[in-house]
């Protein structure tokens, strides 16, 4: 109990002021605005939420759901769906928009896809989302162990969907990719998060081309399998701004887009500008639609993540 205590505190120095201390555009910190009525958020306390997280942690498992501090938690736990964050806890990127921590990583649990796989099968999952932290410690970014994870996913549920959300892979998109082949999702994830005038201060050590690259390479490489991206939105922003990053999207093939509110975990991190209403998300969502997206997600508590088997079937979600 105690080295898990002190694990827990050593995560939380490499959060929050620690971890946006270096990152070129430099944080204010302010405390978080006071969210509007049409933001709420279910507490995470029921005992099916306890339940699957004493699984989680049997099996030495981490969800972005938890790590991330997502609003949506307590609702998706309650459904039984979940977000599994692979390769650890520790990023060693620095975004201010982001809760995880980071840091030097672990080095790679060799038993997490069995230990994944296992869980998966164990809750009779029908959809799942596979993410991780950026790994940019290892020299193929993280993507053979995705590969491990959704051909142990196969083996054990083969019935399940697989969606993955990866990161950007920078340096070693070839490489990544090649990888990728050798055990395709079902759905192909990377998130552009804001639109590129914010890069530096939204995603510091990512490159806007890179990320559409990513995504239209993929695209290319498995005609069959559908794109998906998603951006936070609140950020200073313009919709015009929005519209441009929508197009650009479709014009390297992505085919799924969310489109969700930025909520300030804490504040040493990036300030939230303003909120989006609900009116604008769903005037968002009706060019979407026009510019040819064939499933669109769009309202202020929806995430990459947020109702995916919903998403992957084609259901209208906001």
């Amino acid at each position: 109990m105690t080295e898990e205590v002190n694990k827990k505190r050593d995560i939380k120095a490499l959060k929050g002021e620690s971890k946006v201390s270096r990152i070129p555009i430099k944080i204010i910190p302010s405390d978080p605005k006071r969210k509007p009525a049409w933001i709420r958020a279910k507490a995470p306390s029921n005992p099916e939420v306890i339940r699957l997280k004493n699984l989680l942690r049997e099996n030495n498992l981490h969800t972005v759901c938890e790590e991330a501090a997502c609003p949506n938690l307590g609702e998706c736990f309650t459904h039984g769906t979940a977000t599994f964050l692979i390769m650890g806890n520790i990023c060693t990127r620095r975004c201010p928009f982001c809760d995880i921590a980071h840091g030097k990583p672990d080095p790679l649990d060799q038993n997490e896809p069995s230990h994944l796989a296992k869980t998966i099968a164990s809750m009779k999952l029908k959809h799942v989302v596979v993410t991780s932290v950026d790994r940019d410690d290892l020299r193929d970014g993280g993507s053979a162990h995705f590969t491990r994870c959704i051909a142990e996913i196969r083996e054990q549920s083969p019935e399940t969907q697989i969606e993955v959300l990866v990161p950007d892979f920078r340096g070693r998109m070839d490489v990544a990719l090649e990888e990728l082949k050798k055990s395709p999702p079902d759905i192909f994830n990377h998130n552009l998060e804001s639109i590129p005038r914010l890069y530096k201060a939204v995603r510091p050590g990512s490159d806007y081309q890179w990320s559409l690259n990513l995504i239209k390479n993929f695209q290319e490489m498995h005609p069959n399998v559908p794109t998906k991206s998603g951006l936070m939105l609140g950020l200073g922003e313009s919709i015009e701004e929005v519209h441009q990053v929508m197009q650009d999207l479709r014009d390297h093939g992505c085919r799924m887009l969310t489109l969700g509110q930025y909520l300030q975990p804490s504040r040493h991190h990036l300030a939230v500008e303003r909120f989006v209403t609900p009116t604008e998300f769903d005037e968002l969502a009706t060019v979407a639609k026009q510019m040819g997206f064939e499933h669109v997600a769009s309202g202020p508590m929806v995430r990459s993540s947020y109702h995916a088997d919903l998403q992957a079937q084609g259901e209208h979600v906001s």
